[in-house]
């Protein structure tokens, strides 16, 4: 079950689908345009409200079961401190978007694929022996916007090793980009406003440093600012987008998530 919030939007930045698109002396908002028309489709961002600054999240600890020969059952549990979670995040802004009826949650992203959403602080997945793997957790808002303080994300790194047993790797330090939002289905109201949120670790963003270029429909921007988006007035049918790492030269930048592409299902 979804609701409808109201968002407060940053009127100075908008990009804006059209035919022809004028080219931006900034990184910021500098767009592409590649031919196919979505007319009314454009992409605001979004000011960020309630920053939770003394939000705290970690790992306490993780548990491993045998699951069959090859696979083990594996427990993370969380330490979630100035942060509740299963509540509605207050001072909802004016413009409506999907929002989760179970509330604040944990976005759980294992190897940059589809984050679940944890309402209690902990969860249990499958995984093979004799494997390795990255797994991004953070606080989210209701609504499903990152919480993006410090201290309020933890990234690790591990493998299961060939007895099924958890072992920590070096925490990674290499710049990376994990895709959060658009998600799933979006149908009625909930598709007036879509949120595209991603998490940067490892990496500033700014106009002399590391960058995401952006690709949404048939344009693509550049943006050298950690901000969310509303994808407003997406056309019916699947909308395709693509978040990429960039350094300060423009190059991709290499590692095992980037870039990314996710396709998500728009229904007005």
């Amino acid at each position: 079950m979804k609701l409808n919030l109201r968002h407060t939007l940053l009127t100075a930045t908008a990009v804006i689908l059209q035919l022809a698109v004028a080219n931006s002396q900034t990184h910021h908002n500098h767009q592409e345009h590649s031919g196919k028309d979505h007319k009314g489709l454009s992409i605001e961002a979004l000011k960020e409200s309630n920053e939770f600054p003394n939000a705290k999240l970690s790992i306490s600890n993780v548990t491993t079961e045998p699951l069959g020969a090859d696979s083990v059952k594996v427990t993370f549990n969380f330490d979630v401190k100035n942060y509740e979670l299963t509540k509605q995040t207050e001072n909802m802004p004016e413009e409506h978007c999907a929002n989760s009826a179970e509330g604040q949650h944990i976005h759980f992203i294992l190897d940059n694929k589809p984050y679940q959403a944890l309402y209690k602080p902990t969860n249990t997945v499958k995984l093979a022996k004799n494997s390795e793997h990255y797994l991004l957790n953070f606080l989210s808002r209701s609504y499903h916007l990152s919480v993006k303080s410090p201290g309020a994300s933890v990234l690790i790194k591990f493998k299961i090793d060939e007895n099924g047993k958890f072992v920590s790797l070096p925490t990674p330090k290499e710049p990376m980009l994990f895709y959060s939002r658009p998600k799933g289905d979006y149908k009625g109201q909930d598709a007036k406003n879509v949120l595209l949120d991603f998490f940067v670790y490892n990496a500033k963003l700014s106009a002399k440093d590391y960058k995401v270029k952006v690709n949404v429909a048939d344009t693509s921007f550049t943006v050298d600012n950690w901000t969310p988006y509303f994808i407003k007035g997406a056309p019916a049918g699947n909308l395709k987008i693509r978040i990429e790492l960039v350094d300060k030269n423009g190059k991709t930048v290499s590692n095992a998530f980037n870039p990314t592409e996710r396709t998500v299902s728009i229904q007005p």
